[in-house]
């Protein structure tokens, strides 16, 4: 999986949406939510690739633009997207570890989320 394809990628924060277009078009998606009102913490929910753009590095882009834009903001990524997660520990030095606490508090948000199941 190559992590070189040119993708743009973009923050709606407002529906709570990182999205990945390539080529004009919309090619991944990680969901999320901004934990409240404490820590304002990013929780990455779902990580999702069209079936057309898989393999290309996309989704890890993605994850890499999340953190990223976590660390501009000075706060925590809680990654309980299973690929989110993965991503994560193989990238220790771009991912900094979720506390215990704040992961448990995460989980307890996201139940009040329906939506996001």
């Amino acid at each position: 999986m190559a992590e070189n394809t040119a993708v743009d990628i973009r923050d709606d924060r407002e529906h709570g949406n990182l999205v990945a277009y390539e080529g004009g078009e919309a090619a991944g998606t990680i969901a999320y939510l901004v934990m409240d009102p404490a820590s304002g913490a990013l929780v990455a929910v779902h990580t999702v690739v069209r079936p057309e753009h898989e393999g290309k590095g996309i989704a890890g882009a993605l994850v890499r633009e999340f953190y990223a834009i976590a660390a501009r903001e000075g706060v925590p990524v809680v990654p309980l997207c299973p690929y989110a997660a993965k991503w994560a520990k193989r990238h220790p030095d771009e991912a900094p570890e979720a506390s215990a606490d704040l992961v448990q508090e995460a989980q307890r948000q996201l139940r009040n989320h329906p939506e996001m199941f």
